[in-house]
C-alpha cells in the first residue's frame, strides 16, 4: 500500500518553522516543486554545501563568512529555479502583538497549526496546477506530532467522517488529504534534506527582516559611507555584532536580487521581506486579521 501511494505523488513539499513560542515575530516556509525535478534539484543543493564546507546550513548559526557564502549560494539557486517555475518558496509570518495574537491564554501550538492551514491552502490548493498529489517532508524538530498525523492519514481515512473544524481537539482532521491533497507525511532529519535547510534560510531571513529591520538600515547607513550624518548618540546604534553584519549582508544581498529578477519582494517599504502579489514564486506573506473576530485559539482550561 504505501509504495502505492508514494507512486501517485505528483509534488513535494519541505517545510520548517522558527519560534513558534517566542519573540514578537513567528514564521513557517514551505518550499514546493515537483516530485520529478527533486533529483536533480537535491544533488544541486547537497553540491553546493559541500563546496561551501557545510553538512548543514542553519540560520541560527550565520555566524561568520563561510556561513554566509553558503547562504547566498542557496539563495542563487532558489532565484534561478523560481524564476522558471520550477520551485516556489513561501514564507507566512506572525506579528504576536496584533489584534489577532494578544490574546490571554494564546494556544501557540493550536495557532501553528492554523498557520499551516492557510500556507497549505494558499500554496498546496491555489499555487500548483489541477491534479497534483503531495508528499509532505516536515523537518522532524517541530513542535507538531507529524507521526500521529500521518497514522491519521493511514488508518482513518475510511472510517472516520471528514468534520468542518481542521482542528478538532487540537490536530489536524482529514482536510489534509481531501482537501490539500497530501497523500503522505514523512517527517525527515533536516542535516540529511537541503530543502528543509532552504526552507530555514528563508524563513530566517524573514523574520529577521521584520525584527531586526532597524539594525539593517544602521548596517545599511554605515556601509553607505553615510555615518557623517548621525550625532555621536546616534551613531553608537550601529554597533552591531558580528552574527548581525553577516545577517545584514545576506538581506541585502538577497534584497538586490530579488529587484534585479522583479520578483516583486519589498523590503523598505514594509520594513522588514514582503511580497504583495502573492502569485509571485517567492512569497513573503505576513498574516494578518482577517477581521474583527479572528483570534488566535487559547488554551483550554481543565
Amino acid at each position: 500500500m504505501a509504495n502505492k501511494r508514494l507512486a501517485a505523488v505528483t509534488h513535494l513539499a519541505f517545510a520548517d518553522e522558527k519560534d513558534y513560542n517566542r519573540g514578537r515575530y513567528r514564521g513557517i516556509a514551505l518550499v514546493s516543486l515537483k516530485n520529478e525535478d527533486f533529483g536533480s534539484f537535491n544533488k544541486e543543493l547537497i553540491d553546493l554545501l559541500d563546496e561551501s564546507d557545510m553538512r548543514e546550513f542553519e540560520w541560527k548559526k550565520l555566524y561568520g563568512a563561510r556561513e554566509r557564502f553558503a547562504a547566498l549560494k542557496m539563495i542563487d539557486f532558489a532565484i534561478k529555479k523560481a524564476i522558471t517555475g520550477s520551485i516556489r518558496i513561501d514564507t507566512l509570518t506572525w506579528d504576536t502583538r496584533d489584534s489577532r495574537h494578544k490574546v490571554k491564554g494564546r494556544d501557540d501550538i493550536a495557532n501553528l497549526q492554523r498557520m499551516y492551514h492557510h500556507l497549505f491552502k494558499n500554496v498546496l490548493c491555489d499555487k500548483w496546477p489541477d491534479g497534483r498529489i503531495w508528499q509532505l517532508f516536515p523537518d522532524e524538530n517541530t513542535a507538531l506530532d507529524w507521526n500521529r498525523i500521518q497514522d491519521f492519514l493511514d488508518f482513518k481515512s475510511t472510517k472516520t467522517e471528514v468534520r468542518r473544524d481542521l482542528f478538532s481537539k487540537g490536530k489536524f482532521n482529514l482536510r489534509l488529504k481531501r482537501e490539500f491533497r497530501i497523500e503522505c507525511i514523512t517527517s525527515c532529519e533536516s542535516n540529511k534534506t537541503p530543502f528543509v535547510q532552504l526552507a530555514d534560510l528563508f524563513v530566517g531571513l524573514s523574520i529577521y527582516s521584520r525584527s531586526c529591520f532597524d539594525r539593517y538600515t544602521n548596517w545599511k547607513v554605515r556601509n553607505t559611507n553615510q555615518c557623517a550624518l548621525f550625532t555621536d548618540d546616534q551613531a553608537t546604534l550601529l554597533k552591531l555584532s558580528k552574527s548581525d553584519q553577516e545577517r545584514c549582508l545576506v538581506l541585502d544581498e538577497f534584497d538586490k536580487k530579488c529587484k534585479k529578477h522583479r520578483l516583486g519582494v519589498s523590503l523598505k517599504t514594509a520594513r522588514g521581506l514582503k511580497t504583495f502579489d502573492h502569485s509571485k514564486p517567492i512569497n513573503f506573506w505576513w498574516y494578518e486579521p482577517q477581521y474583527e473576530l479572528d483570534k488566535a485559539p487559547c488554551r483550554v482550561r481543565k
